[in-house]
């Protein structure tokens, strides 16, 4: 695909989290995503789009900014901020994220956000988050329960559908 086609990619994507729309956020990855940030680790495929809608689910709103983006024929980059509150503590977030993306056949096929995740830890989790938010502990703490958040998100999903 043209470089052009890709940056607007990678505008559907953003602007369909905006709006809360986990389907076509979904139709733009491939189906075999590679999926990675420093809360949920590496996910592929569905669990990488069902980690989208399980966040787009949560209780409350969600703001996401595109602020700048960039692609070429084969990979692009996105600077991107969502504003939200974490629906575990009820505290609010600003998570300011920088996303790198390899793209295949017109879609995505990797996605890799990095965030700084000591300062989401010190707004989303309150003290704990600023005394621990820097540690491997941590970090590996967060993970599980995101993890285990989203197997039970996805086992919801499928109850539904049967």
């Amino acid at each position: 695909m043209s470089a052009q086609a890709n940056k607007e990619l990678i505008e559907r994507f953003y602007a369909a989290f905006d709006r809360k729309d986990g389907h076509a956020m979904a139709e733009c990855y491939s189906s075999d995503v590679h999926f990675s940030d420093p809360a949920f680790g590496d996910l592929h495929g569905p669990r990488a789009e069902a980690m989208w809608q399980m966040l787009l689910d949560a209780p409350g709103d969600v703001r996401v900014e595109l602020l700048e983006h960039d692609a070429d024929e084969k990979t692009g980059t996105a600077h991107w901020r969502a504003t939200y509150v974490f629906s575990q503590t009820g505290r609010p977030v600003v998570n300011d994220v920088r996303a790198r993306f390899t793209f295949r056949d017109g879609l995505i096929s990797e996605h890799h956000d990095q965030f700084d995740f000591h300062r989401w830890a010190r707004q989303a989790l309150g003290a704990p988050g600023l005394l621990l938010g820097w540690t491997p502990f941590m970090r590996s703490a967060v993970r599980r329960k995101a993890n285990a958040r989203l197997e039970e998100h996805t086992g919801v999903q499928a109850q539904r559908r049967y």
